[in-house]
Order: structure tokens, then sequence, then C-alpha cells
């Protein structure tokens, strides 16, 4: 038989007649009860007029402080075929009481017409990389019919855009959740309604609002509440939470599947060993099976991540040996481990792009992955780690142990909270060689690239850059990233 026979005699699934159009004007005004202007497609939504492209549809959300209708002109400007409104408008739309309903409405459409396996993702630290890690998997085995969240869009207005952008044609679906109080996965996870529910770690972020690290676990099980019957509870082995997240998940009925180092892990590591291009090869048991495969982030944390991947990945029926692939090849995110190669005097620099998020687990790794990194000098520029409530000042001045097994030759700190490690450093904790780490402390951005300036960059740095994004580290970044090459 050849080849064109062999293609015209290939086999039709249920999916492939489905429209390639994600919305029609009357699925749409169906699905949020609105009154739709008349006929129209689209391929895509959006809350951000700065974010339309062509054939978007528009959502014309209203905050505490902003109304999406001011930007109508920008978003058709834009492309967009249509808007969701309040009032009418001359442009194609569809007029409904509440746009943020009319969201979650859709929202709600997407999720009920989508016959994919859903993965929920949460935790205090990770939940990003593994979101993203976890949809490259199953988008490789999937052959592209894969979908996520993209960003951190895990809040009530992300979380509701992400789902209403989900093909109906889509095996898998992946969804980040957030919170920063009690109650609010609780809220994400009724809509996301997950088969596989993922808990990356607890540590203490938002220790601020929540007081304790149990807290802290119990808001992030709220996930389990929205498992599917037969869903499976992914949670770290080795958390001192383990017991805890175990039990709210046995309580809704999952099954749990544990990933760590731990025994009782069904997803374990038995090996990792440092690669070449600065990841690991990792073998570890699943079940009664050994997979050996390479990561290619740097870092102990990004080991731990990839077994929680291939936990999850297992958990919703994928390929294992894609998943294997998709962490070799995969890149640091912006503001979330991208590495940047940066002309400077002499040769080139590395400046590793942690800026988007910070709190004390994520610290002590991130300086960790630093101190492992060949440089002839280390360079961390850190930020204040924001929620932290009255325990800021102890989890700051606490970072002066991981700056000293870092070996680092100079740090600059920014931000208020960051006075309290400036006084742990200025007390003589001494680096390798004996000598007191030298540091400046800045209160802004623009101090910080003043003072590295000053520095003065060379051959053969390594710099990290990371704080809590309100910190606008991200300046530092942009700045010197625009000598990359």
């Amino acid at each position: 038989m050849n080849a064109l026979l062999k293609t015209l005699r290939w086999p039709n699934e249920g999916r492939d007649r489905q429209r390639l159009a994600l919305w029609t004007a009357e699925e749409v005004a169906s699905a949020t009860g609105g009154t739709a202007s008349g006929d129209f497609q689209v391929a895509g939504v959006e809350m951000d007029s700065r974010d339309v492209r062509s054939g978007d549809l528009f959502f014309a959300l209203k905050g505490e402080s902003l109304d999406g209708h001011v930007y109508l002109d920008k978003a058709f400007a834009n492309g967009a075929v249509a808007a969701i409104v309040d009032r009418p408008i001359e442009q194609p739309h569809v007029l409904v009481d509440d746009t943020s309903r009319a969201l979650e409405l859709l929202a709600k459409t997407a999720r009920d017409r989508a016959s994919a396996c859903v993965i929920g993702v949460t935790g205090s630290v990770g939940k990003t990389g593994v979101k993203e890690a976890i949809f490259a998997s199953l988008e490789r085995a999937s052959k592209g019919a894969a979908h996520r969240s993209v960003r951190s869009y895990n809040n009530h207005v992300g979380v509701p855009l992400s789902l209403s952008r989900m093909p109906s044609r889509s095996r898998f679906g992946v969804f980040e959740m957030g919170m920063n109080h009690a109650g609010e996965i609780s809220g994400l996870t009724q809509q996301v309604r997950p088969h596989v529910a993922v808990v990356t770690t607890i540590a203490p972020a938002h220790i601020e609002n929540l007081g304790s690290e149990e807290a802290i676990a119990d808001a992030k099980a709220e996930i389990f509440g929205g498992l599917q019957a037969g869903g499976t509870a992914v949670i770290p082995a080795d958390s001192p939470h383990f017991a805890r997240l175990r039990a709210a998940a046995e309580a809704r009925g999952a099954r749990v599947l544990a990933f760590g180092q731990s025994e009782h892990a069904q997803v374990r590591l038995l090996d990792a060993i440092p690669a070449a291009n600065g990841g690991s090869l990792v073998t570890a048991a699943i079940d009664e099976r050994r997979l050996c495969y390479s990561v290619a982030e740097p870092g102990d944390h990004w080991v731990s991540n990839s077994l929680c991947v291939m936990a999850a990945v297992h958990a919703a029926g994928g390929d294992l040996g894609a998943a294997g692939l998709a962490l070799a090849e995969m890149g640091g995110l912006k503001g979330r481990g991208a590495r940047h190669r940066l002309r400077v005097p002499g040769g080139h620099a590395l400046l590793i792009d942690e800026s988007y998020n910070a709190n004390p687990a994520s610290m002590r790794a991130t300086l960790g992955q630093l101190g492992a990194t060949p440089a002839s000098r280390r360079i961390a520029v850190l930020g204040s780690m924001k929620e932290l409530g009255d325990f800021a000042a102890g989890f700051h001045a606490q970072l002066a142990e991981p700056l000293l097994q870092a070996n680092v030759d100079f740090a600059v700190l920014v931000g208020e909270e960051m006075k309290a490690l400036a006084r742990e450093l200025g007390k003589g904790a001494h680096g390798a060689l004996g000598n007191p780490i030298a540091y400046a402390h800045c209160e802004n951005p623009g101090e910080a690239i003043a003072a590295l300036e000053e520095f003065g960059l060379a051959s053969g740095d390594a710099v990290l850059v990371k704080g809590s994004n309100s910190v606008g580290l991200g300046r530092v970044v942009a700045h010197f990233t625009a000598r990359e090459g």
C-alpha cells in the first residue's frame, strides 16, 4: 500500500470531526447567558488588550481601579474579533450582566465539554516550573494535544481565563493554582476539577497570612477538594507534612502517589549524579520499574521536581519516555531560572534570572545551585522575600548561612526586609578564605544596578538575581541582559 492510500485510510477519531474554532458566537452566548450581536468565531481568549492577537475574544473585565471597557478600541486595533461587555458597543460583542461572572461561566463550559485528563498543580515552591514540565511531557506524547495555563495565571482570574482557552480537542490540560490566603485554592479547584492533583512542596511562603507551615499545608491540600472520582493526589514523600497531605487526600477518596527519596515513595529517587551540561542524570523507581533520564535544569530541587513530574505524568496515563526527553530539553523560564550569557570585559559572565519569586526554601535551593556553578566569582543579588510577616527578620537573617556555603564573593541586598541579612553579614560572617562577604544594601533596583556596575562584572563571573516579584529585580536582569551575546 503506498503512502497516499495509507493516509486516506488513516482512522478517524471523534476529535478529528470537531471544529477547529475555539468558540463560536452562539457557544459564547449560550455559556455566558449573554446576547451575541452577530455571528463570529474566535481562536483565543484574552483579558489584557496589550496581549490581544488576531482572532481573540476580549473580556472587558472590571477591577477595583481599572475597567477593561476603556481598552476596547486598543483590543480591536490589535485584532480582537469580538468582546464580552456589560454595555452595548458598535463592534461585534456578547452583552452580559457581569463580565467577570461571564468568564467563570465560559470556563465552566470549557471544562464541561473537554474529555481531557486534567492535572492541577499547586505548592509553595516550583509549581510554575513543574506545570511547564508536565505540559512539555504531555504535549510531546500527545503530539500537540495538551493545553496549560500560561505564565503564572493561577488566581481567581487567571484560572478561568486558562480554562476558557482550552480547546475541546485537548487530550490533557495542566493548570496551576496559587493562593495568598486559606480558602482560595478551594474555589479554584472546583473550577479546574482535576483528575490528578499535584502538591510540589510545602514551605513558608505566605506565612504572614497563614501563620504556620501546617496551615500552609492545609491550604494547599484544598486542591484535593476538586478531585474527580477515582482521582490521584501526587504529594511529596519527604515533606514533614506528608502525613497531613496524605490524610487530606485520602479523606477525598484519592489514590495517593508519593514522590521523593523516602522508602514509602512510589516514585522514588535511586540515584542522581551531575551531568556535563550542569543538570543531572537521574535514576528513579516507579512502582516496580526503573527509569533513567536527564534533567537539563541544574540543582537538587530540580531532581525533586523531576520526580514530581514523572509521578504526575504516570498518574495521567502519559508517556514516561516522552517525559524524560522533555526534562532533558527544558531550559529555564524567564524569571525562574533562565540563564543568560553576558558580554563583559575579557569574555563572558553568566546571569541566572530568578527574579520572579522568592521564599526561604527557594532562596536556599537557588543559592545552593549558585554555589555548585563553576565560576571565578559568585555574585548574589537578593531581593526581599514578601509575605513573611513577623517571621521576616529571622528568615532573611538566616540567608547568611547559605550565602557562606555558596562561597559568594559579593552580595547585593535589595529592599527593607534585607536589612536583617545586612546586619547579619555585618557581624563578620566569613567566606571560604576567612574574609567577610562583601555586600551592599540597596533600597531599590536602580541602586542595585549602580552597585553592580561599580563592582564591575568580569569574565567567569556567575550572577544570581532572585527576589519577590514586587521588589522589581526584573529591572536588574533587563539592564544586564542588554549585553547578552
